[in-house]
């Protein structure tokens, strides 16, 4: 029993960054961030090399790093009115000259293509938890997010508090991107928040429809990529990443809805 509680954990772990990472890239792909993911992911890498240096589990130093950089891209972005991709792409270039300065070794290759082997009980605990928060997150400020994307001053007069707002929102990015690192790495962790949400944009036709077909589409991916990563001994984020895109190019054999 006490052997299979790790397994357990891994799986819901896994399964419950998919949900998170299925509702965050909805939004993400509304607010026209497609291209933030990536940059925002590579956050973490000054955060990965600290946390080698000071013989600390590499996963710690990259989440606090992300989230970190999500407080310093919102108050970059409210102090110059500057395109929040436009911040990322910045602070993304300048952890990243960072991150290789300061980083090297096998840890370093896991964490920017996902890590192999069972998740200790704090890693799991702490993944589950925050995965949790993310999707009570989104699942609760859904229509205060849609009525942010349509108009702010829209948002202010219906009692929304649009920069808690937006910071909410970075920190549940930076979040959902720091709680797949340890299955997808650094390097591919942005693909999942955005292929999903990418193949859902295609045919939904309401808000809750685009929520559901992205988080199946996530789930499915993680669930098949994790398996054939198994079988073949290898790190399980390319995998995940491939039969994403995968079901993303089935995906353009069927007619958009309209």
């Amino acid at each position: 029993m006490h052997e299979l509680a790790p397994e357990l954990g891994s799986l819901a772990l896994s399964a419950l960054m998919a949900v998170a990472a299925g509702l965050m890239g909805s939004f993400a792909v509304m607010r026209r961030m497609v291209l933030a993911a990536d940059p925002m992911s590579h956050i973490a890498l000054p955060g990965i090399g600290i946390a080698l240096v000071l013989r600390v589990n590499p996963l710690w130093g990259a989440l606090a790093l992300l989230l970190l950089g999500a407080v310093l891209i919102w108050a970059v972005e409210r102090r110059t009115r500057i395109a929040t991709e436009a911040v990322i792409g910045v602070t993304f270039a300048v952890a990243l000259a960072v991150g290789s300065v300061i980083t090297s070794g096998e840890q370093l290759i896991d964490a920017l293509l996902g890590a192999r082997g069972t998740l200790t009980l704090h890693e799991a605990l702490f993944g589950i938890i925050g995965a949790l928060i993310v999707i009570v997150f989104v699942l609760r400020q859904r229509n205060a997010l849609v009525v942010r994307l349509v108009s702010p001053e829209i948002a202010m007069t219906s009692a929304v508090n649009v920069a808690r707002l937006d910071l909410y929102f970075l920190l549940a990015f930076a979040l959902t991107i720091g709680l797949g690192l340890r299955f997808l790495g650094v390097l591919l962790m942005g693909s999942l928040i955005i292929i999903p949400a990418a193949i859902a944009r295609r045919f939904a036709r309401s808000l809750g429809r685009m929520l559901t077909v992205s988080v199946v589409v996530a789930v499915a991916a993680t669930a098949v990529g994790t398996y054939v990563a198994s079988v073949a001994g290898r790190p399980s984020g390319p995998f995940i990443v491939m039969v994403a895109g995968g079901l993303f190019f089935l995906s353009l054999l069927r007619r958009r809805e309209t």
